[in-house]
């Protein structure tokens, strides 16, 4: 269970305005006068660098499965997602303890310097052991971008509009998410496979160019050159205890996400969907509108009454898709799908933000990341020991998902003490 740190007190907002003032003089002009909006041109980049970002690792998603049986290693396809979740986990909290000490801007570069070689070395190292060493390496990418952005993010974005900013933010990566595998897919089936690498090293190195004229947002008093020694982790900078409630929540809700990136590909094959991207589109789709509704409406009601709603549509959903025999069946499961992730993720992120303190917000959020990788790679190896590569166990696959989003929401209405809900 979460414990209470009786030596501080949370982010509430009344705290966090008193902290605003010891903040860089730019970032006071900047919270100040975005009080009223936060659409900014720093958050606009902010926004297009994480879509190509994720555009980037996840252009190569819905071909790997394939791509590892024609190397002759289909028994490790849940492996495929397992070990990227893996490298990305153990790397967060590296980078959580280095997006709070040399900054947030070289966290964001690292990672995606890594995304972009990686891109190269897939049609390099074609057998299975070298595809799979490069998934891991690969999944330090994630472990390191996604944390130094979504600390700027916390950084810039107006204290009340949390909920909202973080729904739009993660609405950009989730149409990288979608929109990826889709293209990804469309070149492997009209060109030679490596070009779809080479699209996803290209999409990679202009997430970084893009950010060459953003000031660092970690203050002055706080930054450090790097060193070897800051790479020591002690047992704080792994797990930030203040957002335990909100990094359980999302885990047991991606868990569901891991058997979707692990099994829809083969499920869209036996479905004759042609395009195995199709269902990542739809999805993602279908979580553009609910996300500006349901920032806004956690911004003013609170966070965990949101993420509740979103887990009962995330249930739904997958009972949806296991009952599905036909791809508008599937369709329509990828469209409740795309709801609760447009609930559920965003809220996560904004209750995440609301519990830490700003001296640590790169522990919370890596904290946080560590219960999503988690998730997911547990959901990809779980979900690929159940299917087994046979039909038959299709539903009973999906199913296992809607009882995670069940157990969400029972820890949810059951587990979090009240003064953690936000």
């Amino acid at each position: 269970m979460y414990m209470q740190d009786t030596n501080n007190t949370h982010n509430t907002p009344e705290s966090n305005k008193q902290q605003t003032s010891k903040s860089p003089p730019y970032l006071n002009k900047q919270i100040n006068d975005q009080e009223s909006s936060f659409y900014t041109t720093q958050f606009g980049l902010l926004c297009l660098s994480s879509f190509l970002f994720f555009s980037s690792f996840s252009m190569i998603l819905a071909e790997l499965p394939s791509f590892l049986t024609s190397l002759g290693g289909k028994e490790y396809k849940g492996l495929i997602i397992a070990l990227f979740t893996l490298a990305a986990g153990l790397s967060r909290p590296f980078s959580g303890k280095l997006t709070d000490t040399i900054g947030r801007i070289p966290i964001i570069v690292f990672g995606a310097v890594v995304c972009f070689l990686t891109g190269f070395l897939y049609p390099l190292l074609l057998t299975v052991g070298g595809f799979l060493f490069i998934r891991f390496v690969h999944g330090l990418s994630t472990g390191f971008t996604p944390t130094g952005t979504a600390a700027y993010v916390a950084d810039v974005v107006p204290i009340r509009k949390r909920g909202e900013a973080m729904g739009i933010f993660g609405l950009t990566n989730n149409i990288g998410t979608a929109i990826g595998p889709a293209f990804g897919s469309y070149i492997a089936l009209h060109y030679p496979i490596q070009y779809m690498f080479y699209c996803s090293s290209g999409f990679a190195i202009l997430s970084i160019l893009i950010l060459i004229k953003l000031k660092e947002t970690l203050p002055e008093k706080q930054r450090q050159p790097f060193r070897w020694s800051l790479l020591k982790i002690n047992p704080k900078d792994i797990i930030e205890l203040r957002v335990v409630a909100p990094s359980v929540t999302l885990l047991l809700s991606v868990f569901s996400f891991g058997i979707i990136l692990t099994i829809v590909p083969d499920f869209s094959d036996h479905l004759g969907i042609q395009n195995k991207g199709l269902f990542f589109t739809v999805f993602t789709l279908s979580s553009l509108g609910i996300r500006f509704v349901a920032g806004k409406v956690s911004d003013r009601f609170g966070r965990v009454p949101v993420i509740k709603a979103g887990a009962i549509i995330q249930l739904i959903s997958m009972v949806i898709i296991g009952l599905a025999t036909t791809p508008l069946t599937l369709m329509i499961g990828a469209v409740f799908f795309g709801i609760a992730v447009g609930i559920m993720s965003p809220t996560a992120f904004a209750w995440t933000i609301d519990l830490s303190q700003d001296h640590a917000r790169g522990r919370a959020l890596a904290t946080l990341y560590i219960a999503l990788e988690a998730g997911i790679g547990i959901g990809a190896l779980v979900s690929a020991w159940v299917f087994a590569n046979n039909p038959a166990n299709f539903p009973w696959t999906f199913w296992l998902g809607g009882f995670s989003a069940l157990a969400a929401f029972l820890y949810l209405q059951f587990g979090v003490k009240q003064e953690h809900m936000t």
